[in-house]
């Protein structure tokens, strides 16, 4: 079963920055995408940056130029800059295989607890 532990969440104020790190194991795909996810209290789940099977790299408009998520072997890492009170939300990580039928990562299947950011201004 896949396992995905979220760290270095915090409490910073507006302008900061966090690292946030994804250990993942037990990954049984041998292609797969990895994506940072955030939930804020009260609204719905939203996507934040995705890692393909490529290396290619996809961020939310809210955080680009912001955040620059990365990888290294089985652990995704999230690089927040410049942080904003908008971006108080837990964060989560997740991983989906990738089809090859349709060249495009599936849906993401497994998550882990996630890891609170809160920014304050």
């Amino acid at each position: 079963q896949v396992q995905l532990v979220e760290s270095g969440g915090g409490s910073v104020q507006a302008g900061g920055s966090l690292r946030l790190s994804c250990a993942a194991s037990n990954i049984s795909y041998a292609d797969y995408c990895m994506k940072w996810f955030r939930q804020a209290p009260g609204k719905d789940r939203e996507g934040v940056a995705q890692f393909d099977l490529y290396g290619k790299t996809d961020y939310a408009d809210s955080v680009k130029g912001r955040f620059t998520v990365s990888k290294d072997k089985n652990s995704l890492y999230l690089q927040m800059n410049r942080l904003k009170p908008e971006d108080t939300a837990m964060y989560y990580c997740a991983v989906a295989p990738f089809s090859f039928y349709y060249h495009a990562c599936e849906e993401y299947r497994h998550w882990g607890q996630g890891t609170q950011v809160t920014v304050s201004s």
